[in-house]
């Protein structure tokens, strides 16, 4: 998988050992500003929790007290004086369920699999144990694989924000972007890597990353990672990790095939579930719209010009239908873009980066690209085309309503697809209420 990374590297030329200095050193910059330029392109959303949008080290932070240390929810779960202080200077206040639950057990060495819904804080719960354990300058330690490029800087962020200062180095590494820059950082030294499973597996085979000293495997969003197909791959890097390791798994949902993983590669493991069995969250109103086929774009501009959501999500099945409704949409006026698996890498960043900065009123993707798309100011979710596997609406309804903020949820439904609407209603337990066209 993923063969198109083999060709990342640059073939070296006798030409730049007979190079001038000045003419070496503008060829660095260049190379340099090459890579700056890959890096900045991709766009860190805001994470589990709120992290800020400037550079880590610039966000004016709070000021507390050694009293307050002391006191603080989370110096109570067996954290150290020194990450309480950047948890509690960076605004958090009390643990999610699953920080409360999980950080715990993983600071006491077990293996742990911790079931969450999407948004409830599941990067803190993994790193803060991570950051406890793993010593700078004593090698690769620690190894993060996600299912998304978007994730990976998600998560990459969210730890950079968390490391007391002095701490240890965070890679992160994923297709679409050079090569030789994961090969430069990770000849320098750094002691954890945040990745997805196939550059993860690249730089494994080229021996640039080595596991066989890990102390530390997490997989994020287990289950998005084996939807995408990532299987193998991930039993291939696991099985390169040293056999003492700590293991831990998060996930929104627990399917039988992530069971099957943790029976090969964990160990008496700690079992927590703080999903309470809801596959939605309570601030979410849902409701249905009937609407034909060749009515649904028209429905689409109709909601949107009724509810002036302020950031929605719109999922289409297929890419030439996200492309199509984003070309429809900006002809109306309508501030949008597209993000779908054809999308070139610094698109998608640009994309992201717009979303951010507020330019963008509303995103049309599809299921695949939107994996890891955590923007906790998404406020409305349109399905305009309902999906066939009713767990998909439940990952999709979940874009919406993030840290407990409350959501919309709007399912096009076409008058042949009353089966996939009770299919759906069914595994929440909930009956969607229907809403009347706005045409």
């Amino acid at each position: 998988m993923f063969a198109a990374d083999d060709n990342d590297v640059p073939t070296e030329t006798s030409s730049d050992s007979t190079a001038t200095p000045r003419r070496r050193r503008r060829r660095s910059r260049s190379r340099r500003g090459r890579e700056n330029a890959a890096t900045e392109n991709v766009a860190v959303e805001n994470g589990d929790q709120e992290a800020p949008a400037e550079t880590p080290r610039r966000k004016a932070e709070i000021e507390v007290s050694d009293a307050d240390l002391e006191n603080h929810p989370f110096a109570q779960l067996g954290l150290s004086p020194g990450i309480v202080k950047r948890v509690a200077r960076l605004g958090f206040t009390e643990p999610t369920d699953i920080q409360a639950a999980l950080i715990p057990p993983a600071l006491a060495g077990h293996d742990c699999l911790g079931q969450a819904r999407t948004g409830t804080g599941k990067t803190a719960a993994f790193s803060l144990p991570m950051l406890e354990k793993i010593e700078r300058g004593a090698g690769m330690q620690a190894i993060i694989l996600v299912p998304t490029r978007e994730l990976c800087g998600q998560v990459g962020e969210q730890i950079k924000l968390f490391t007391p200062r002095g701490g240890p180095r965070c890679l992160m590494v994923y297709g679409g972007t050079r090569v030789r820059s994961d090969l430069n950082r990770l000849e320098e030294g750094v002691e954890v890597v945040v990745g997805t499973p196939g550059r993860v597996l690249d730089l494994i085979r080229r021996g640039a990353l080595k596991l066989d000293k890990t102390r530390l495997a997490v997989l994020d969003e287990v289950d998005r990672m084996l939807d995408i197909g990532f299987r193998d791959d991930i039993k291939a890097i696991l099985r390169k990790v040293h056999k003492d390791a700590q293991m831990i798994f998060v996930s929104a949902t627990m399917s039988p095939e992530i069971r099957r993983l943790t029976q090969v590669f964990m160990t008496d493991e700690v079992d927590l579930n703080v999903s309470e069995d809801k596959l939605t969250v309570d601030q979410v109103v849902q409701e249905y719209m009937t609407v034909d086929q060749p009515e649904k774009f028209r429905a689409l501009v109709a909601f949107l010009q009724a509810d002036n959501p302020p950031l929605s999500i719109v999922f289409t099945r297929t890419k030439r239908s996200a492309q199509n409704v984003a070309r429809k949409l900006k002809t109306r006026g309508i501030e949008c873009a597209e993000i779908h698996g054809d999308l070139a890498q610094n698109r998608r960043g640009k994309v992201l980066a717009d979303l951010k900065a507020g330019k963008l009123h509303v995103l049309v993707a599809t299921d695949l690209a939107s994996r890891g798309l955590d923007v906790l100011d998404v406020t409305h979710v349109v399905n305009y085309d309902i999906s066939e596997d009713p767990s998909v609406y439940v990952h999709r309804v979940g874009r919406t309503a993030r840290m407990g903020r409350t959501g919309y949820a709007l399912t096009f439904v076409t008058r042949e697809q009353g089966k996939e609407l009770t299919a759906i209603e069914m595994l929440i337990n909930k009956e969607i209420k229907r809403r009347d066209p706005l045409f």
